[in-house]
């Protein structure tokens, strides 16, 4: 997406206030063995909305937020986030995958749960002067990134059920490896839903990873890393995992669940691997698709690969797809689309490549 930056970051260092860190944390962290999401860059960024307009931006030390038991977030669940990545360049620069993208989606979320927008000078802009900020926490190892989480709760501190009045936004950001470092199994899950038609399935809304954790903590005891959700109605026809969306190639044919029931997260991830599959000159098609499909692709020779897709896991190749007695295994060694997937999609996150599509969000130089 080609943008005008300028104007942006003019409104965004008019309206946030810099605080920095009198302490850098910086050398306590060991950038040769980074696990996903425990270690947290230097800076924050803060912001609350009062009911009428978006105020007390600030960008400050990383600390803890002062909350009230009696937070609506907590009792009432209106609570979102975004997950994004930003990379480096062979030059050092930071870049950012793909911001817009997600800050579209974030005010989608923040619609469907009955919270406000937020304008493009805190989320982008404030985007920019934090990594700006914190630009020496991006890493620069085989596979790793800085993890953004952009989020926002409810803020009133009212025990009652109707949307909060007030919010708090925030982002933090987190040097992090890998979140599958190895193939994962799945099993598709015929007993318990994720999300129905009119729901909040497509939103990134906390509920959505609260309402599952049971059922995976279930999966994960047989050795399952992730559950492959299916629809309400018929148990069969596949959605997404856990922290991803999912693709299954047969023959020639990428295919991955549409959108259409408003069930699953309209990943960017998934969109870019899309396009990327699309260049490789592989038919994409956008469809339902039934585990029953699945099964006798695999039984007949023709299910190639299966992998799930997410800004935390990229692309995390599936070795193992379980479904009532049928057990379906993958050669991951042979993963020749998983593997261009991924090599595509490091070089031109990481520069290695033309951007010819503009996704990465340079940070300027200082």
């Amino acid at each position: 997406m080609m943008v005008d930056k300028s104007t942006v970051k003019e409104e965004a260092l008019q309206k946030i206030k810099v605080t920095k860190t009198t302490r850098s944390r910086l050398s306590e962290v060991d950038f040769n063995n980074l696990a996903f999401g425990k270690m947290y860059a230097d800076h924050m960024l803060v912001a609350d909305f009062d009911g009428k307009e978006w105020k007390n931006a600030e960008i400050l030390p990383f600390q803890n937020l002062s909350v009230s038991p009696s937070n609506a977030a907590w009792h009432y669940g209106q609570a979102i986030f975004e997950g994004i990545k930003a990379y480096k360049d062979p030059e050092g620069h930071p870049m950012i995958f793909r911001p817009y993208d997600n800050y579209k989606r974030f005010n989608t979320s923040a619609e469907r749960m009955g919270m406000p927008q937020v304008p493009e000078w805190l989320f982008i802009g404030g985007l920019d002067l934090l990594i700006d900020l914190d630009r020496n926490w991006v890493p620069t190892g085989e596979g790793c990134s800085l993890y953004l989480r952009p989020f926002m709760i409810a803020a009133d501190e009212f025990i009652g059920v109707r949307p909060s009045d007030t919010y708090k936004f925030a982002i933090i950001n987190s040097p992090s490896g890998a979140y599958f470092n190895k193939p994962i199994k799945l099993l598709v899950q015929d007993k318990y839903v994720r999300a129905f038609p009119g729901g909040v399935g497509f939103a990134k809304a906390a509920g959505n990873y609260g309402g599952t954790m049971y059922p995976t903590m279930q999966a994960k005891k047989q050795g399952y890393d992730q559950i492959l959700w299916v629809d309400g109605y018929e148990h069969k026809y596949l959605q997404e995992c856990g922290t991803m969306n999912v693709f299954v190639i047969i023959g020639n044919t990428a295919i991955t669940p549409d959108l259409t029931q408003g069930t699953i997260l309209e990943g960017v991830t998934r969109a870019s691997v899309m396009d990327v599959l699309a260049d490789m000159g592989l038919k994409v098609e956008e469809r339902p698709i039934s585990i029953d499909e699945v099964v006798t692709a695999y039984n007949n020779g023709t299910l190639r690969e299966v992998f799930g897709t997410g800004t935390a896991s990229s692309v995390a190749y599936v070795e193992q797809l379980d479904y009532l007695d049928t057990k379906i295994k993958l050669d991951t060694t042979k993963y020749e689309v998983g593997a261009e997937v991924i090599q595509r999609l490091d070089d031109i996150r990481t520069g290695r490549t033309t951007d010819i599509r503009h996704w990465n969000y340079i940070i300027d130089k200082k």
